[in-house]
């Protein structure tokens, strides 16, 4: 399990990363993303939709919310991401696919 220091090193270049891969693909797909205080925001429009990624230190996982659920990441050394349990699935991959969802298009 990774310390404290070492789980905020990790969580904000991983939120970083995925913000700015996201920011540049926002105008190409009509959606806003946010970066406040280590949290980011995706904002979807027709209709309104807003996913929420952020670290959460005590347990030391990336914490999703997106279509009205919930997702833990902890940290996978051997992939170097955050990983959600029971899909395998990347932050990034965890991210593309809810986009994807209102926005068939979408690719990062």
């Amino acid at each position: 399990m990774l310390g404290d220091q070492e789980f905020q090193k990790r969580a904000e270049e991983s939120i970083s990363a995925l913000y700015e891969k996201l920011g540049r693909a926002a105008d190409d797909f009509d959606f806003d993303v946010e970066m406040n205080s280590g949290a980011l925001t995706v904002e979807l429009e027709e209709p309104r939709e807003r996913f929420v990624v952020s670290p959460n230190a005590p347990v030391r996982q990336i914490w999703v919310s997106a279509h009205v659920q919930s997702f833990k990441l902890d940290w996978d050394e051997g992939r170097g991401a955050f990983v959600l349990a029971g899909t395998g699935e990347s932050l990034e991959e965890l991210i593309a696919g809810a986009i994807r969802q209102r926005l068939p298009e979408f690719h990062l």
